[in-house]
């Protein structure tokens, strides 16, 4: 088994999803180039997979694209075009709020930052991660479920939850991987490296092991 650096292991990684679609977040701001309506994707993806949540965006974007016309739209016309992403009722909800706030109070304008993120409805430390990420300038590490787990499998910290896990990451992650990590990470998540495949001694996150001083000290080898 190869001994690699944190830098060489997302090279690695990076080279190895290159054929793979971007994800879903990417993929919305190339798409509208729209900072609210990225926010908007960001938040409909949590807890529903990319693969269903990309599959109600063009419909959605065809009615209701500004924070005016979510202010606009009532919550019975939302909802059948959210349905069944997950929790779409709540989120339909969080939605007209946001187009709400962001029209009326923010003129329109996304917040860019984390801390301002986080006061709107709908948007968690992941959501709001994810989208300075992809859209802001500020650095993000946005740990999902993929991250967390594919971090703590190569021992780089040791977590019990995604929050856990971007803290860790925050104080041990180069500032200059934040952004790849997620995007990387993810696409290795979905693609190479899911729950089942992880249990393979062939799979590649079973090929290579973090240098020493990379690994956490309860777990090294």
């Amino acid at each position: 088994m190869q001994r690699v650096t944190i830098y060489e292991l997302f090279d690695i990684f990076e080279e190895a999803v290159k054929g793979f679609p971007p994800t879903l977040v990417e993929h919305t701001y190339a798409w509208t180039k729209s900072p609210f309506f990225t926010l908007v994707s960001t938040i409909l993806s949590a807890r529903t997979k990319d693969s269903l949540t990309i599959t109600k965006l063009p419909a959605l974007w065809e009615r209701a694209k500004t924070p005016k016309d979510f202010m606009e739209i009532k919550q019975p016309e939302l909802e059948p075009l959210l349905h069944p992403i997950g929790f779409y009722k709540t989120k339909a909800k969080h939605l007209i709020q946001l187009g709400t706030i962001v029209h009326t109070e923010l003129r329109d304008i996304v917040p860019e930052t984390i801390d301002e993120l986080v006061k709107l409805p709908g948007v968690g430390r992941k959501t709001a991660n994810l989208q300075v990420s992809v859209v802001g300038e500020e650095p993000a590490i946005c740990v999902d479920t993929h991250v967390h787990r594919i971090m703590n499998h190569l021992n780089y910290v040791q977590t019990a939850t995604p929050e856990e896990t971007e803290f860790a990451l925050r104080a041990k992650l180069p500032v200059d991987l934040w952004r790849r990590a997620n995007r990387i990470l993810v696409l290795v998540g979905q693609h190479l490296a899911n729950h089942h495949q992880m249990k393979d001694p062939n799979n590649i996150l079973n090929q290579y092991h973090l240098t020493s001083e990379e690994t956490t000290p309860e777990k090294q080898s």
